[in-house]
């Protein structure tokens, strides 16, 4: 994904320089030819054009936006009630990442979501342990965030 993200770029500058025009409209048009250039010649790489992965990064960052917001206010709503009845817990998630960015990326994410934070993560690094401020179902929890955080950051991988 790097290597065509910066022969696109150096498409793009090597367009300028041709065009002997070094302003943003000309780079633009560069990038744009070299685009057009990388899809044209996309099976001769090794891996998928990498706007996939870059949608797939645009992606994760909404759906941690969305979950961001939604944890706020349940945190919001049970901060606000007069009798305090929340059920904190400490539950054990088994991931399925691999590599050593993925599982700090996910911690991260679970981590900056209110209500949540990651306790530790096992030596295997097959394990997130992880404190809720309230949860009614511990299952329910795992799917959430497998279903959300971790399919997301599978696809940013490529995965």
């Amino acid at each position: 994904m790097a290597f065509q993200i910066l022969l696109n770029f150096f498409i793009a500058l090597v367009w300028m320089f041709m065009s002997s025009s070094l302003n943003a409209a000309t780079f633009v048009i560069g990038y744009i030819i070299g685009f057009v250039l990388i899809f044209m010649m996309r099976r001769f790489f090794k891996n998928k054009l990498y706007t996939v992965r870059l949608w797939a990064a645009f992606k994760l960052t909404l759906i941690f936006f969305r979950e961001l917001t939604l944890s706020n206010i349940s945190v919001l709503l049970l901060v606000i009630k007069p009798k305090l009845n929340i059920k904190p817990m400490i539950f054990a998630m088994p991931t399925e990442l691999e590599h050593d960015w993925e599982i700090t990326l996910l911690s991260s994410l679970i981590t900056l979501t209110p209500g949540t934070i990651v306790i530790n993560v096992s030596d295997d690094q097959n394990t997130l342990y992880i404190h809720a401020i309230h949860v009614d179902d511990v299952d329910e929890a795992i799917d959430s965030i497998k279903n959300s955080f971790e399919k997301a950051i599978k696809e940013v991988s490529g995965r």
